[in-house]
């Protein structure tokens, strides 16, 4: 596996977790191989903005980026867990779909981008999927601005 692999971690359930770092370029072939290792079912799919945290721990030779894509393989059959952890630039959010891959992940890739911007090469229909069409933005990134509405309490003046 051309993967950074990180520590064994004991989850919730007692299944170890295996987090591997995978470069953007090799994001799709990881995917493939954690498949035929046999990781049957793509459990969770997101992203996270670490905009205001810019000086995380990383394993050496993986440089920050931005956006992290996670993707959290399950074993179902040999009770095994991956958690893929990809660096995706700012300057360039992009990501090859794992929908071809792992069908199931079709609308976590549709949440990411609609809360993340995070574009999935591949899709079959990146669209929005919680917030409406028109929406202007991605609500989930550290620098959206935060909307205001006024709250208007009983009896107060207006």
């Amino acid at each position: 596996m051309s993967a950074t692999r990180g520590d064994a971690v004991r989850g919730v359930s007692g299944v170890a977790d295996d987090v591997r770092h995978v470069a953007r370029d090799r994001w799709l072939a990881t995917l493939r191989e954690c498949r035929a290792d046999g990781f049957e079912i793509c459990v969770d799919l997101t992203a996270v903005d670490y905009l205001t945290h810019p000086g995380r721990s990383l394993p050496e030779g993986v440089a920050p980026e931005r956006f992290e894509v996670v993707a959290n393989l399950l074993s179902v059959s040999s009770r095994r867990r991956a958690r893929l952890r990809v660096q995706v630039p700012e300057s360039d959010p992009r990501l090859a779909s794992a929908w071809d891959v792992y069908p199931g992940a079709e609308a976590m890739e549709r949440e990411v981008w609609d809360m993340f911007g995070v574009a999935f090469d591949g899709h079959p229909d990146l669209t929005r999927i919680l917030m409406p069409e028109d929406w202007e933005g991605h609500p989930l990134r550290k620098d959206y601005a935060q909307g205001e509405i006024p709250v208007q309490f009983k009896g107060a003046p207006s």
